[in-house]
């Protein structure tokens, strides 16, 4: 089996898709196999990965620019002016996680459209073996990721592996996919509701002794015991809030000296970050997410297949839970204490609900000519989401923010931040789309996919069609 393969199949499972496909691709359907190994395309699912890809900067340059343990702990860190709020609120209710979670999504629909029809054609195993050499590769680029460009918040190792885990569930029934997608947000439910529910109450019955001490009445053993299982707590969150800011201070000063000490301390972040289990935790939730966009393919809503009715009942219920549960989540933050909050057991679902919203969002917009051409330029972003993110750590990294080159590490505040990540990302638009006009396929895409084939791919196109205008899949 070759990619031509399972192009042709997916081109077969989306025949009548063609919402927007004339105001995007010119006079081609939304889907059609344009890349030099066959992978498929679909214009709304190339446009939902090019927002998503050129969005994750905002949430990935303040641990560029300055602490990532900042993040952890006290994002005033980073700058607390008014213009820095106003940024930093815009950052947490609109865009927070969403990026993530739409490539997730986007991931588990592409593993639906690579593998379905051609799993029929030539039998599991073979499609398995080369879906998961495909991941293995991927798995592979995120270490280099991590460990030559240095940047500890990588996605593409964690996606590769949560692809293999999403793989053995994809024959499901949509529904099914659903609920096993949504374990994850279930059980931070369920997680954190009861820690809800038990600071509450801790915090009453604190409340309680303490009156009653007040009012002059004898302290109970139980209580006394109680108070002191309580000050023990105490003591051990201070001392951790205190080693959350000695990272803080040593992180800066590795990252501010020079190249060896800023390469050991962004391994040794890594390293940090594995020793938590964290890595399980993301795979989990990637993987949970990837199953989600499965059955949203399957059910015709990623890539458009539903009526505009659809989009706006889909785009206000998401939207009415999300907004509410993030304005509720960001309100509580600002409180820096160690009150329960509910966004202990909201923050999945909001996240997930406002993805939806902008998903739902995205296909209204495709589903107009004036929206269809606002949105076109982000088709070049989505065929070249790899190089792009790849591009986004060089830029952040190597040239704004190391100990050398620019050097501008912690000097910018949250304003200064998501500013610069909108300048770099208009470049990076601008980039992707002049490149596709002579390339068909960027640099990263390409090295991937030629390893996957085990053969070079061709990048460049003829020269009577690089002078034309650009009319991407």
């Amino acid at each position: 089996m070759n990619d031509q393969t399972a192009g042709s199949a997916a081109a077969d499972d989306a025949a009548d898709i063609t919402h927007a496909g004339h105001a995007i691709g010119g006079t081609s359907p939304a889907m059609t196999a344009a890349e030099p190994d066959g992978a498929p395309r679909i214009a709304v699912l190339d446009i939902l990965r090019g927002i998503a890809i050129l969005a994750i900067l905002f949430m990935n340059i303040n641990d560029m620019g300055g602490s990532l343990f900042a993040s952890f702990d006290d994002v005033r860190h980073f700058g607390w002016a008014t213009q820095d709020q106003v940024a930093w609120w815009l950052r947490e209710v609109i865009a927070n996680g969403t990026a993530r979670c739409m490539l997730e999504m986007l991931f588990g629909a592409g593993m639906v459209i690579l593998t379905d029809r051609a799993a029929l054609a030539v039998g599991t195993r073979v499609v398995m073996k080369r879906y998961y050499v495909r991941n293995l590769l991927l798995f592979a680029f995120g270490l280099v990721h991590i460990f030559i460009l240095l940047w500890p918040g990588d996605i593409l190792h964690t996606y590769g592996l949560a692809a293999l885990v999403a793989f053995l569930f994809r024959r499901l029934r949509p529904r099914l996919l659903i609920v096993f997608g949504l374990a994850a947000a279930v059980l931070q439910f369920a997680g954190g509701t009861y820690g809800y529910v038990s600071t509450v109450q801790t915090q009453s019955r604190v409340a309680a002794i303490e009156a009653a001490r007040g009012a002059g009445r004898p302290v109970e053993a139980a209580d006394r015991a109680f108070l002191a299982k309580i000050a023990k707590n105490k003591a051990a969150r201070a001392k951790s809030k205190a080693e959350d800011k000695a990272r803080i201070v040593a992180e800066d000063k590795a990252r501010t000296g020079n190249f060896r000490t800023w390469a050991a301390y962004q391994w040794s972040v890594t390293a940090y970050l594995e020793s938590r289990g964290l890595e399980l935790l993301f795979v989990w939730e990637a993987a949970g997410v990837m199953l989600i966009g499965a059955a949203l393919y399957r059910l015709g809503i990623l890539q458009g297949s539903r009526s505009r009715a659809f989009y706006w009942r889909m785009t206000v219920i998401a939207y009415g839970v999300a907004i509410p549960l993030r304005i509720i989540g960001a309100a509580e933050q600002m409180r820096f204490d160690t009150s329960a909050k509910t966004l202990w057991a909201t923050t999945e679902i909001a996240r997930q609900a406002m993805t939806l919203g902008h998903v739902g969002a995205v296909n209204l917009l495709v589903g107009t000519l004036v929206g269809a051409r606002l949105l076109r330029p982000f088709v070049a972003a989505g065929r070249t989401a790899l190089s792009i993110y790849v591009l986004q750590t060089i830029v952040g990294l190597w040239i704004l923010f190391p100990p050398f080159a620019l050097g501008l590490y912690g000097r910018l505040g949250w304003a200064e931040l998501m500013a610069t990540a909108l300048v770099i990302d208009v470049a990076l638009l601008w980039l992707a789309n002049a490149y596709l006009t002579r390339f068909t396929i960027a640099p990263v895409e390409w090295a991937w996919r030629s390893l996957i084939e085990r053969r070079r791919l061709a990048w460049r196109k003829p020269r009577a069609e690089s002078r034309g205008r650009l009319e991407p899949a």
